[in-house]
């Protein structure tokens, strides 16, 4: 019985340290990390392969429609706790041309 109750004390101490001043907490990035430059080069017309080439591989492809591509990346800071999130959709056409994009990025958002 005693060694049980010392192995829930300290793993009720254990818990309550996650949050104690001074425990270094790492950032966490998840997906995919688009940047303006990255969007700038992306044109009307370029193929599936193309958009690849330039974005990396979809963190996610819609089974219902092979023609949408989403990109997502997720930051949360360790030192503040704060979550960033960005989205990009990438549409192609039926012949698998880039035909449109939506999300929080837009091409030439760095010309302005």
């Amino acid at each position: 019985m005693q060694k049980v109750l010392i192995g829930v004390f300290t793993a009720i101490l254990l818990v309550g340290c996650a949050d104690f001043p001074g425990v270094y907490k790492i950032d966490i990035p998840q997906g995919n990390n688009i940047t303006q430059e990255m969007v700038d080069k992306l044109r009307p017309g370029m193929t599936q392969n193309q958009v690849r080439y330039v974005l990396g591989t979809p963190l996610i492809t819609d089974s219902f429609n092979v023609n949408r591509w989403d990109y997502i990346y997720r930051y949360k800071s360790g030192e503040t706790g704060a979550v960033t999130q960005e989205r990009l959709t990438v549409i192609f056409d039926e012949s698998g041309k880039l035909s449109n994009m939506a999300g929080d990025f837009r091409p030439g958002g760095n010309q302005q």
